[in-house]
């Protein structure tokens, strides 16, 4: 788990990368972007849950100590 939890944000981080540029700016909702913008912020919401379960679990170690 702890080499699980830092790969997978790192695949999150790279996923919403490769989804910005993806997005047509001067058309962001059109018919090519929507499926980039809609990636962007599933890879961005994972990596704040994977986050949170780092982070939870750093507390929980704390707390049995």
């Amino acid at each position: 788990m702890k080499i699980a939890l830092p790969l997978f944000m790192i695949l999150a981080l790279g996923m919403c990368v490769f989804n910005l540029i993806q997005i047509d700016w001067n058309n962001p909702l059109g018919e090519k972007s929507s499926v980039a913008v809609i990636g962007v912020l599933a890879s961005a919401s994972s990596f704040l849950l994977l986050l949170l379960l780092m982070l939870s679990k750093k507390i929980a170690q704390k707390l049995k100590k």
